[in-house]
Parts: C-alpha cells; structure tokens; sequence
C-alpha cells in the first residue's frame, strides 16, 4: 500500500479521477489499482481563478515496487494499542465528561478498568432541552448549561476537531467519533467538524460503549471534595441528583472539570493543591455576512455546493506586543448565549454540520496575562473573567440580552443605535450600545487596532455593518493546575489534572488526547 500525496482534484472530480492520477503517479494501468482510499483533502484558495483541492490517497497496486517519487511514500497503517496493565485496585473515577473526560473514561473502560464517572450537568438529551429553555426565557440553570453536562462546553460549538497537536493519539479520537456516528469525512478532511447538530448523537454514542464495557455514569451529580490519606487520593466527595453528600472510594482521579468549573477550582486552592493563574485571552464575537466571506475566500467559485462555507484564521501582533487573533471561527453559524452562572453573561459561537446560516461568526480575542488580571492569587483570572461578564450582563439590561455595536461605531468610538445588513443571530437578542463600556480600555483599543489590520489582510472584515457581541470571556481556562511528567498532581499521588480545565488542552481533540494520555498513566500505574 502506498501513500500519494499532492493529488489535484477539481470541485467536481470523482473517485474515479483519484484513481486515474494515483494510476499515473504509480505507472500503472487504473485496473491494477486494487484499493484506494481518502486519507486527506483540503481546499486550494491561493487562486481565486483556480479553487480546487490537495488530495492524499492510499492505493494499493499489484506488484511492490513503486517508481521514484518524494510524493509517493510507503502507507503506515494506524492503529491504537492499549497500554499493558493489571486491575487496578479500585475503580478509577472520572470528574467531567467533556472531551478530555469522556476519551480518559473511555480507555479505561476498554482496558477493562470499568471507571465511574461524576458529571455535574445532565446528559445531553436532558441538555439539549435545558439550553433551549434558557435561551427562549433567559432562566439559567447553573448546573446544566452550555458550559456544563455530556459533551462538555464543545457540544454547543461548531465541533470543530483540527488542531495544531501533532500527537498520534488524534486518530484514535477521529476514529471513534465516527465509529459513534460522526460524518465519515472527519477522517479525511483538513478541517474536519461534526457541528452541534450531530455532535450529541455522537456523545451519546460514545457514551453507551463505556456503559457496554462495563463503565458507569452518573449525570447531575457533582465533586465536592477529594479524600487524600498519606499524599495520596483515597476517594472523591460529591453530591448526588437528589441532594445528598456521599463518597467513592479510589485511588486514581482524572479531574477532566472544563474551563468554567471555578467553584471546583476554589475548592482545589482551599485544598492547598499547586494553582496557579494562566494567560488566555477575551474580546467579542463578530459576526459578518457569510456570501461575503465565502467571495473573498473562493472568488467566481464562491457557492460551490463541494466547497461549502468559507471560513478564516487570522493572528495579529500589535506594537505593545499583545497578540489580537480570531478563534473557534463558525461558518454559517450563530452566536449563542453561554452562561454558567446568574448575573453574569458569556457568548460563544456554533455551527450545524451544514454551515447554512446567513452569518458567519467568529470569536475576536486579545491576549491577557496575570500582569492584566488586576489582583494577586490564583484565581485573579477568574475574577477579572467574572468582572467583564458582569459588565456585560449590566450593559444588555440585565435580562441576559448581550450588547452589541456595529464595526463603523466601535471604530468611531460612538454608540450603535441599531443595526444595518448584518442581523445579530445571538438568541435572547442584543442591546445596542457602547461596548467600551464594558470592556477594559486596553481590550478595545488592542480590538480596534486587531480589526484595522485584519481588513488589512482580508478586506471587508472591517465591514461597517458588521456587529460585534460582548463578552468572549471563556476561550481557555484562567488556571493551570500543575501537574508532573507522569500526569499526576504535583501534589498528590493519583489525581491527575486533565483536559483544558487544568490548562493542557484547548479544543475538542487536544482535549480528548489529553483525557487519552492520563488514562494510560493510570493504566501503566495500576
């Protein structure tokens, strides 16, 4: 079996073209190709004129030898081996079923360890209601919302699952999310992305081969301590769906909590256990007309059913040296409300698989660091996280509508009044305002700066019209918890920090990788 790669492909090229050109680099006859198989594809846009894609194919031909060609490279079939280990003692427990913690609880479950896990919010068809509640009456549930329950944070997002990791393991994480029922094109795409709406079923999916291999789950149900005897966990405290406290006994936690668990983090600090505050980042949603995007990125192409919905990446520094970048970007998606706690507003951006809104959206972020936070401790991050939302929540009228002002205003340091051909998508609508008032002074110059060169690169990001929706204050976790080579706690023997929550990860895979790795620590400990 070979891998060829750099294979052109037009928009309407077939399987059949595949083979022809994978025939031609093999110099053979397209009847001696006796297998082909998509490994990736990507869309070619340099030229507007001549949009097409990059292809890699596996092909499997008679006879072994292939001609010279740095192009053509014999194929390296994956496949994922667990780790050798015995029964662990007791059974290990799993604290958020997010990314990080479904893939660490899945490991574990198929190295026979049948884990528990402890989920504060509800599972994703309970979930799914309790997100649509809020965002029709604007009453939160604090415990089961975007940020917390089955999927974690990511369920509600474009399900994006590109990454800039190199790490093997993402295959293994590609690989079971279409075995779950995810779009079989995830294991070939540049960018590959499930989108919200087939996203649950792949969690639920995921979530009954750990009940099938014995694992056990347990929604509406949250940490409230950790039992440590000698420097070394004993058990997990947590409060059960109807109210009670109880405990489990084990010697191995993955704490896979999410970015926005911060009550669990201030329980961590009171515990003396190594936090510390991180840099991350804060800033708007933006939104613009996705026919625009989809022109300046595919030119005369631009509709193309094959292509889709254009999307964008674009990083700016500034003269300071503060870093202005876009981020969890959603084609043909809307800005959704993401709160996790009363009083207090978040925004966030999704997607469907089909990417067909009218919009597209994006997060527009600048970089802050502790220096940034205003305050000393751990936590500082999550106060000033806390300060803006509450801003925010005051400036849209304290009822959960977001405010929002148009690029032209922003720019123009004036107050939107209303809004022109760009509709905000964002649910429980929006205020228009001043949005100055609401974000740190150095954050709105540093996006004024960042939006002026980014029309600079992409012209028309800086549309007049386009509307900008506050606040973006969830796009990593405030903290790290620190953690050794081997994964666990620097601090304690057996708790293993995990996922973006602990500072490791940002995104679906990288999370789920990390879930991955701490799995096989356990597995290597046991």
């Amino acid at each position: 079996m070979y891998r060829i790669s750099e294979i052109r492909l037009e928009l309407d090229g077939t399987e059949e073209d595949l083979k022809r050109e994978a025939a031609k680099r093999l110099k053979v006859r397209p009847g001696e190709i006796r297998s082909l198989k998509l490994v990736r594809k990507s869309v070619d846009a340099r030229r507007k004129s001549d949009v097409h894609f990059i292809c890699t194919v596996e092909a499997g031909r008679l006879g072994n030898r292939a001609p010279h060609d740095r192009r053509i490279t014999k194929a390296v079939p994956y496949r994922y081996e667990l780790p050798p280990c015995r029964k662990t003692e007791t059974r290990p427990v799993v604290v958020g079923f997010g990314p990080a913690g479904m893939f660490a609880a899945l490991i574990l479950a198929q190295a026979g360890q049948k884990p528990v896990v402890l989920e504060r919010g509800s599972c994703v068809e309970k979930r799914r209601k309790q997100v649509a509640q809020f965002w029709k009456t604007g009453i939160l549930n604090p415990r089961s919302n975007i940020q917390f329950g089955e999927g974690g944070a990511g369920t509600f997002s474009d399900g994006k699952l590109n990454t800039g990791t190199k790490d093997p393991r993402i295959r293994k994480v590609l690989e079971e999310f279409a075995a779950a029922g995810a779009p079989e094109e995830i294991l070939y795409m540049a960018k590959p992305h499930i989108g919200t709406d087939r996203l649950p079923g792949a969690v639920r999916n995921i979530r009954q081969k750990i009940l099938s291999l014995g694992g056990e789950i347990r929604f509406d149900t949250q940490m409230t301590g950790l039992t440590v005897k000698n420097s070394r966990i004993a058990g997990v405290k947590f409060q059960a769906p109807d109210g009670t406290g109880r405990e489990l006994e084990t010697q191995n936690v993955v704490l896979a909590v999410g970015h926005s668990a911060r009550d669990t983090f201030h329980q961590l600090v009171l515990m003396g256990l190594p936090v510390e505050p991180k840099p991350f980042s804060v800033g708007v949603r933006i939104e613009h007309l996705q026919k625009w995007l989809d022109t300046v990125q595919y030119g005369a192409f631009a509709g193309c059913p094959a292509l889709g919905a254009a999307d964008y990446r674009m990083a700016v520094h500034l003269k300071g040296g503060r870093g202005v970048y876009t981020f969890c970007m959603c084609p043909g998606g809307t800005v959704v409300a993401a709160a996790s706690e009363e009083g207090r507003l978040v925004t966030n951006g999704m997607s469907s698989f089909a990417r067909d809104g009218a919009n597209a959206n994006s997060a527009l972020l600048v970089s802050v660091g502790p220096e940034d936070f205003g305050g000393d401790g751990p936590l500082a991050g999550v106060e000033f996280q806390r300060r803006l939302e509450e801003r925010a929540f005051a400036l849209g009228g304290g009822t959960y509508r977001a405010p929002a002002q148009r690029v032209e205003d922003f720019l123009a340091r004036r107050p939107s009044t209303g809004f022109g051909s760009v509709t905000p998508t964002y649910p429980l609508g929006v205020r228009p305002c001043a949005l100055d008032v609401c974000l740190p002074e150095f954050v709105a110059e540093s996006l004024r700066e960042g939006i002026r060169q980014m029309d600079a690169r992409m012209h028309g990001f800086a549309d007049p019209d386009a509307v900008l929706t506050a606040v973006e204050s969830r796009s990593s976790s405030p903290v790290r918890l620190l953690r050794g080579k081997n994964m666990q706690s620097v601090s304690l023997e057996g708790l293993y920090p995990c996922g973006e929550g602990a500072g490791y990860a940002g995104g679906i895979v990288s999370a789920a990788v990390d879930g991955i790795k701490c799995a096989e620590k356990i597995l290597q400990s046991a």
